[in-house]
């Protein structure tokens, strides 16, 4: 089992931003009417002892040693793109099957379909099998997903973002009823039949089982902070600014560098830093007296908010944050509009690397960490998975074989030509090589690649140096081994829980009374209110779920 961090808090909405992808789109968790079953509208947990039961045995596959090894969910990093790649998979994964339709979110534009699109093309002759792509918008991803699981019409393979799971009621139930049970084919040694899969970390797998079984193919994390709160270092130091170590100090900066009369901001979304940084748990910690507190209930998330809600007050937030649920805040970063906003690490490299070409002063660069008056702040964090890739139900046994090769071979480790194939395409079409050998990607290949198989299939994530982040794998790293004592400790380690639908419910109707407090659309004052209907229509169930949970597994 490899090692991970036995203290990364859960939360649905983490990994969207370890991945760099931007605001989670919302979905009300009422639908699956034609998938919900009275059964599991209470929840369920299954115990550690139970979920190792059915884990596939984690096999190592590493084709290259890392420059910067890393440890338990913290990626390892490389300092050089190998010149020299290898043949991770030597066997054809496809048998000649039907095409393999596939649905992911993507945060971009759309390529172009089957047909007409060269990288498919390329992709679908090494896998020996068609894969046709639905790829939908990931802002909006939760709409079609509902409407798909509720009408019982999956394709063959379907990516479901770990956040939206927890909001639809009885998901266990749709579970259950549209997809395929994995657990034979994957547990413990069966899984060696398709290596790079037993190569995902046990930490990812551990959030895959529904019910006792192994339901999914996980894509893990790419680290296990949920956000960092990033800041335009180039900007700052124009400005003879300094990073801020303080609340007090963040929001006299916001002050200084909020001038609308040019279009810039201080802020874009920065919530849930601000929780961390005053010390607020993510969901549920344990009471000095017994029993569960949740963050609603804790002073810090009062203050926390009060906090945020004088940035909106005082005009330091952009409009078109203040305006919508999420906007398309890596843009206005990219074009110096906001100066500070919260995503993941995941985002740094890419953007770094795309905005430093038309502008090479570009500097974007996560915030130090800071508590209030001296106190530690909690960093959120987890190991589940960014996405869930669920097979079809009923499928003959040997279509479920070629659909685990294919993401077998999607899996492939960095090193080995199937993961340049699968990450950069073509050489000459899709990417071109720097000095150093590392792919620099053409405009083809940024109209016709949208993570078709990356999310799909699940990968180990590793961190590479190119030409132009030259640095940023080890400040990557870097900040992780700084900051990582600081995680907040998870009570329901190795535990799945299915949550209750009523607590499924209640998620985005109270994420939205707490916007609204933010956005100075309901008063500070009314935070009680929203805490009172949180615990009357769900939550205080949610904590006697919780706190069985824990007291089943002896915690």
């Amino acid at each position: 089992m490899k090692p991970s961090l036995p203290g990364a808090a859960t939360d649905r909405r983490t990994v969207l931003r370890l991945f760099g992808l931007g605001a989670a789109a919302s979905l009300g968790g009422t639908g699956l009417a034609a998938c919900s079953k009275e059964a599991g509208s209470r929840g369920s947990a299954t115990g550690a002892d139970a979920i190792r039961s059915v884990l596939p045995a984690y096999r190592p596959a590493e084709v290259l040693k890392p420059d910067i090894p890393g440890e338990g969910p913290i990626p390892d990093g490389y300092l050089s793109y190998p010149r020299q790649l290898v043949d991770a998979v030597t066997e054809q994964p496809g048998r000649g099957g039907a095409p393999i339709r596939t649905m992911s979110p993507w945060w971009g534009p759309t390529p172009p379909p089957v047909g007409r699109n060269s990288y498919l093309a390329a992709v679908n002759a090494k896998l020996g099998v068609e894969v046709n792509p639905s790829l939908q918008d990931g802002n909006t991803y939760a709409d079609k997903l509902n409407a798909m699981l509720g009408a019982r019409d999956v394709p063959d393979l379907l990516c479901v973002p770990n956040w939206e799971v927890d909001k639809v009621a009885r998901f266990s139930d749709a579970v259950k009823a549209l997809f395929t049970d994995l657990t034979d084919s994957l547990k413990g040694d069966a899984a060696a039949k398709y290596p790079y899969l037993a190569s995902l970390p046990t930490g990812a797998w551990e959030y895959s089982v529904w019910g006792g079984r192994l339901y999914a193919v996980p894509f893990p994390t790419d680290g296990p902070f949920a956000f960092a709160l990033f800041h335009r270092r180039d900007l700052f130091a124009a400005a003879g600014l300094t990073a801020p170590t303080s609340p007090e100090q963040l929001h006299e900066i916001g002050k200084q560098v909020t001038d609308p009369a040019r279009g810039v901001w201080a802020f874009g979304t920065v919530f849930d830093m601000v929780q961390q940084f005053y010390g607020c748990h993510q969901t549920w910690r344990k009471k000095p007296d017994g029993g569960l507190e949740h963050k609603f209930e804790n002073p810090a998330f009062a203050a926390a908010l009060e906090f945020t809600a004088r940035l909106f007050a005082e005009g330091l937030v952009h409009p078109d944050t203040v305006a919508s649920k999420g906007a398309d805040e890596k843009q206005l970063f990219k074009a110096g509009k906001i100066l500070m906003y919260q995503d993941g690490l995941g985002a740094w490299q890419g953007m770094q690397s795309e905005r430093v070409k038309e502008l090479p002063s570009f500097d974007m660069q996560p915030l130090p960490v800071f508590g209030v008056g001296g106190a530690p702040p909690v960093i959120w964090g987890s190991e589940k998975p960014v996405f869930f890739t669920f097979l079809k139900k009923d499928l003959p046994a040997e279509r479920v074989d070629e659909l685990l090769r294919v993401l077998d071979w999607c899996a492939a480790p960095f090193g080995s030509r199937e993961f340049e194939l699968r990450e950069y395409g073509v050489e000459g079409q899709h990417f071109t090589r720097s000095a150093d050998g590392s792919p620099v990607p053409t405009e083809l290949g940024r109209k016709e690649m949208g993570a078709q198989y990356t999310h799909v299939g699940g990968r180990v994530p590793v961190k590479v140096r190119s030409g132009d982040t030259p640095n940023y794998v080890q400040d990557y790293i870097g900040y992780y081994q700084k900051n990582i004592a600081q995680m907040e400790k998870d009570l329901f380690a190795g535990i799945k829980l299915e949550l209750p639908a009523n607590w499924s419910k209640l998620i985005q109707p109270t994420e939205d009374k707490i916007r609204d407090i933010l956005r100075g659309r309901r008063p500070i004052g009314d935070l009680e209110q929203v805490r009172k209907e949180f615990l009357a229509n769900g939550g205080e169930e949610g904590r006697a779920f919780h706190e069985k949970a824990l007291a089943d597994n002896g915690r």
